[in-house]
């Protein structure tokens, strides 16, 4: 399953807390798709899931945006 979060338009610690929520649910064949803007959480958001384990891959959009595809592993 493929969870999906835009927190574009969401500010920090919102987007913190529903990708925490979201992770939860995650089995090892999913992935989660988030959707930020806000500086605090791309900066944040980030570090949180290297601490915790979790494998990312970070795109930039010219909107300003970042997409994170998160899976539990590699």
């Amino acid at each position: 399953m493929i969870y999906r979060y835009d927190g574009a338009s969401d500010r920090c610690p919102v987007p913190l807390v529903q990708t925490r929520l979201l992770l939860k649910k995650m089995d090892k064949t999913d992935s989660c798709i988030v959707i930020l803007k806000d500086s605090g959480s791309t900066r944040d958001i980030p570090k949180y899931l290297t601490e915790k384990g979790y494998y990312f891959t970070s795109t930039s959009h010219d909107d300003g945006c970042v997409e994170l595809h998160i899976t539990i592993g590699k």
